[in-house]
């Protein structure tokens, strides 16, 4: 089984510091929707594992939250792919989770759900460290996008070896892919 695990925020849609919290704030990165359906006519099965604290801050409701990931479900489909299962921590930082990244719990639950995956060929793209560091403790492949948080995360550095660096998840579905 081919399983991709990827970041919302900075990697499919465009990121904000002060929180993405509405359906039409919620913009896809030009060539991600693209991307995630190429990738998934090709096999693999999408999924996305994304910290959601706004929730917890009061900046949305999940009805809303609902309602963006149903946007970007309906934006793959309309170029013929899919996304299969979508996992998201509601908690602050501080509220002492187990799934909230760079913890692995939303990995470890997506690999759980799909059993037949195994870790170690699965990727993990990210726009920041927590979602490598999150990726790596389950036992998967890192991958980094530029897009998002990706540039301020290079700059800081301390970055894992045989990190996988791309410009944006389109460069990243061609490396994928090849």
């Amino acid at each position: 089984m081919k399983l991709l695990i990827l970041d919302r925020d900075g990697v499919i849609n465009y990121d904000s510091d002060e929180y993405v919290k509405t359906v039409d704030e919620w913009q896809p990165i030009p060539g991600s929707i693209e991307a995630i359906a190429q990738l998934s006519k090709a096999g693999f099965t999408i999924a996305v594992a994304t910290n959601q604290s706004g929730l917890a801050r009061g900046y949305f409701s999940p009805e809303t939250l609902h309602l963006m990931h149903s946007k970007m479900r309906h934006l793959v489909a309309e170029q013929g792919g899919h996304i299969d299962h979508i996992e998201y921590c509601p908690h602050g930082p501080d509220d002492g989770c187990e799934c909230r990244k760079p913890l692995p719990g939303m990995i470890n639950t997506i690999l759980d759900t799909y059993p037949e995956a195994e870790a170690n060929n699965v990727y993990v793209v990210g726009d920041s460290l927590r979602d490598l560091e999150a990726g790596i403790a389950a036992g998967c492949k890192p991958l980094l996008v530029r897009t998002g948080k990706g540039e301020r995360t290079i700059t800081k550095g301390g970055l894992p070896d045989n990190l996988t660096i791309c410009a944006n998840l389109e460069t990243a579905a061609q490396q994928i892919l090849s």
